[in-house]
Parts: structure tokens; C-alpha cells; sequence
């Protein structure tokens, strides 16, 4: 991981975004030893500088469904993950989900499949702008 480059699109997406809300958070599932890889690549790409995001906006939890623990504490209203049991585990937790990346079958309605960021940035900005009942 250390050395893996930053998805395209992702921080200025995120960094497009981050204006749009309260409070951005990054919620993941994995272990000690992956949580301080992880750390360490976040500062190695200087992510809260490129994002927007605050170095200590980080949760991080064992599994999967204990995101909704912390999207709960945190009162996250939008949620971007590329895993649908994740999902399932927000639901009446998280009001907008994004199910990112390609996906072997096809998600339920309650979910919005994003393929990239650039979709998801799109997307946001529909939902966004519903919400509010702002035109572009």
C-alpha cells in the first residue's frame, strides 16, 4: 500500500465536495497493522492537504457492519462505500448511499451505483442540489 498511487479522481473529487458539507470522515474496515499502513499512505500523499478532509477525521473498526457505529456517532448523511453489505449494514443509518466501482449484479433501488468519481461527483451534485431545491 505504501507505495500505491491515489485512484483518479479521488482527492479532487473529494476535495470538490468537502465544501458541501459539515463534516467529511473517512470510515474503514481493516486491522492494526493495515490501519498504520494506512495512516501512513493518507500522509505520504499529503491527503488532508489535497482533500480538504482533517488528518483526524479517520475512524476505523474490525468489520463491516460496525461502520454504521461510527456514521451514527458522526451523523453521516451521505455514504460512499464499494461494498453492499456495507450498505445494508447503514441503512436507516446513512440517507444517501454510494455503491462505488463496478459491481456483479445489480444493486437494489435504495442504493446509487457509481462506476468512478467522476460519476459519484455527478451524482452528488443531483442529490445535492434536490435536497436544497438549488438549480446549477
Amino acid at each position: 500500500m505504501p507505495g500505491a498511487p491515489a485512484v483518479p479522481g479521488a482527492f479532487e473529487t473529494l476535495r470538490r465536495l468537502v465544501p458541501l458539507f459539515d463534516q467529511v470522515w473517512l470510515v474503514s474496515k481493516c486491522g492494526e497493522r493495515v490501519q498504520r499502513r494506512t495512516r501512513q499512505w493518507l500522509d505520504q500523499h499529503d491527503f488532508a492537504a489535497r482533500t480538504g478532509i482533517p488528518r483526524d477525521h479517520l475512524r476505523f473498526c474490525l468489520r463491516r457492519p460496525d461502520k454504521a457505529i461510527h456514521c451514527a456517532e458522526l451523523g453521516i448523511t451521505h455514504f460512499i462505500d464499494d461494498k453492499l453489505d456495507v450498505h445494508q449494514a447503514l441503512r436507516g443509518v446513512v440517507a444517501h448511499h454510494y455503491l462505488f466501482g463496478p459491481q456483479r449484479a445489480t444493486p437494489p433501488s435504495w442504493v446509487t451505483p457509481v462506476k468512478d468519481w467522476a460519476e459519484l461527483s455527478a451524482r452528488m451534485d443531483d442529490d445535492l442540489h434536490a435536497r436544497t431545491g438549488r438549480s446549477r
